[in-house]
């Protein structure tokens, strides 16, 4: 005997209940669904899915980007931020004057990855460091 298999809108998902959202997960990809998921969240995976496989899946870039090595993604660098720039920002009367360095930053002589390492170092708090040295939009204290 074939068993009959219900085509799954997104717009049904809603009103289903537990048992209706795990049949629905079993019939889309063909496995148990994983412990411990909240049925808010079968919900929303059971949609990604079901859009995904009607709109023909995710854009080819995507795919790219998801499937790459994760170590050898270059991260997005500000056109302002190139070796041999420099960076000023006065804090509780002090100057701070940091140096764009190859990979990373210079600050009273010590090589930091990041601004936001410096800007901890300065205020002893956290801050994101594009925002403590005045590269982004938000406004300084």
């Amino acid at each position: 005997m074939q068993e009959t298999t219900t085509v799954l809108a997104v717009k049904d998902l809603e009103v289903m209940d537990r048992a209706a959202l795990i049949k629905a997960w079993q019939q889309v990809f063909a496995g148990p669904v994983p412990k411990g998921l909240s049925r808010a969240f079968l919900r929303r995976l059971l949609a990604i899915e079901l859009q995904s496989r009607q709109f023909g899946g995710l854009p080819k870039r995507v795919k790219v980007i998801l499937s790459a090595d994760p170590h050898n993604i270059a991260r997005p660098t500000s056109p302002a931020l190139k070796p041999g720039g420099r960076l000023l920002r006065e804090w509780n009367g002090v100057t701070h004057i940091v140096d764009v360095i190859d990979n990373g930053f210079s600050w009273k002589g010590t090589r930091y990855r990041s601004l936001s390492a410096i800007a901890r170092e300065i205020t002893g708090a956290h801050w994101s460091g594009p925002r403590f040295f005045g590269l982004n939009k938000k406004a300084k204290p």
